[in-house]
């Protein structure tokens, strides 16, 4: 297995993230310089504008922070509100099937795990590769498992 990825691996959207955190910088940046432009504007006012921005950079800085981490003893999915700890014998399989939004992971007790750190929307060969390499360390790591 030459093609087995050397753990720890982390994969996220590159691109994706490029993006949310560029624009999360310049939306806080115009909101505030314009708040700090605007002459008729109070100071509760103008705070209101750069907390606003704020509060829309940190969505955009949460949505960027999805990845899937995969070490010795298993994937850990960060999500935008939530992570989640698997042991590799949890995951049963990873999908990523044409019109997905990002892989989902079957797991051992009967439900679907999204996994938003592989996710084809601007790098579409990138998740193709990241999903058949995290594919590929399940299926790696299910085959050893069940040795005794």
């Amino acid at each position: 297995m030459s093609d087995l990825p050397a753990l720890p691996v982390t994969f996220r959207p590159g691109r994706t993230r490029a993006v949310l955190l560029s624009a999360a910088v310049a939306i806080f940046v115009t909101i505030t310089v314009i708040a700090l432009l605007l002459e008729k504007l109070g100071p509760g006012e103008r705070l209101s504008f750069v907390f606003t921005a704020a509060l829309l950079a940190g969505v955009l800085a949460l949505l960027a922070r999805v990845k899937v981490v995969a070490d010795e003893t298993g994937v850990t999915v960060v999500n935008i509100a939530g992570k989640r700890r698997l042991d590799w014998a949890e995951i049963i399989q990873v999908n990523l099937r044409p019109g997905d939004p990002w892989v989902f992971l079957n797991l051992s007790d009967g439900t679907s795990l999204p996994a938003l750190g592989i996710q084809p929307g601007i790098a579409k060969q990138q998740a193709i590769a990241d999903a058949r390499a995290l594919r590929t360390l399940v299926e790696a790591h299910s085959s050893t498992r069940d040795l005794p």
